[in-house]
């Protein structure tokens, strides 16, 4: 595995951590802080799949635009489009005055991420 897709890893499961603490929370969970984090811990998979095949990408939250970056050489990748646009919002959605994510959205953002996490390590082959 090449050091920059480790360091991608090694970011994601950060998010990933986050998430999945905030997630169980009992108390005030921060939908919003859910929904950032499975949409950064989505972003961080895609560009460590990229930077190990050897794909550029731009520097971008966009994860269907990261997404046509991969489709082409995974073409069975393209199921994860509609929960990746979804997951896209969150990179900004929720971090300012005006917007907040509620339960159901949090909820939906870990079941999307945990899935397509779990696709993306098996891809690279992580355990």
């Amino acid at each position: 595995m090449k050091p920059i897709t480790r360091e991608w890893i090694d970011k994601a499961e950060g998010d990933f951590v986050m998430m999945e603490r905030e997630g169980r929370a009992r108390k005030n969970p921060s939908y919003d802080g859910i929904c950032f984090h499975a949409q950064q811990c989505a972003e961080k998979y895609l560009k460590a799949w990229l930077s190990q095949a050897g794909i550029e990408f731009a520097k971008t939250h966009d994860l269907p635009s990261l997404l046509d970056r991969v489709v082409p050489r995974e073409p069975l990748w393209e199921v994860f489009r509609r929960d990746l646009a979804y997951l896209s919002d969150f990179a900004v959605a929720f971090r300012y005055p005006g917007e907040s994510a509620t339960r159901d959205q949090a909820k939906d953002a870990i079941k999307r991420c945990r899935a397509f996490r779990e696709h993306v390590r098996q891809a690279i082959r992580i355990s």
